[in-house]
């Protein structure tokens, strides 16, 4: 085949450019759960609610009884030393409610399909009412633990049972739950605390 001969007087053609297309990828952030949420936050409510009881139990063990002096017109005063006894117990009850709490507030975290403000409500609430039933089970306990036999008489040493005078420990469980699954959430940085990874 031959050749065909070039015309040098045609003008070149352009291409025009092809358009640009911007795409936008929009993110829709997820809202809160709030009814499928609700039976597993029961869940979490009752079960950490459960773990009161032997909270109690172990505060119980661990705090130190008062020993007191039975004076001759029956009234008790205590042995040199023995009234900070009363701070021991309280701060020995504020100690362990933090640290279940910390725990408390880590494992409800690993509910990688729950994470979100319906659990983590649940999860305080629950703290509150355990650390309300310890409180009652530590002091029942205890007093069970020390009791007086025979009517002490003058001059006996007796070891009086560990109270709890305030109410104001029981607020250290939930604290520390809710501090442990907040700041685990704040470190998260997924707008859906990686529910949808679960």
């Amino acid at each position: 085949m031959a050749e065909q001969p070039v015309d040098e007087r045609a003008t070149p053609v352009r291409v025009p450019p092809a358009p640009a297309f911007e795409y936008y990828y929009v993110v829709q952030r997820p809202r809160v759960v709030v009814k499928r949420d609700l039976l597993p936050a029961f869940s979490v409510l009752s079960a950490i609610a459960l773990l009161g009881l032997p909270v109690g139990w172990l505060w119980a063990w661990l705090a130190p009884p008062q020993n007191v002096v039975v004076q001759q017109d029956a009234s008790m005063v205590p042995v040199t030393g023995e009234s900070y006894h009363r701070l021991d117990g309280l701060m020995l009850f504020v100690l362990i409610g933090l640290g279940i709490g910390l725990i408390t507030g880590i494992a409800v975290w690993m509910l990688r399909e729950r994470r979100g403000p319906v659990v983590m409500l649940a999860a305080t609430l629950g703290s509150v009412v355990a650390a309300y039933l310890g409180q009652l089970t530590g002091t029942g306990t205890a007093a069970g633990k020390y009791t007086v036999g025979a009517a002490p008489e003058v001059g006996d040493v007796i070891a009086l049972a560990p109270v709890l005078e305030t109410w104001w420990g029981v607020l250290a469980w939930p604290l520390g739950t809710a501090l442990a699954y907040g700041c685990l959430a704040a470190w998260n940085g997924l707008d859906d605390l990686g529910r949808r990874l679960g």
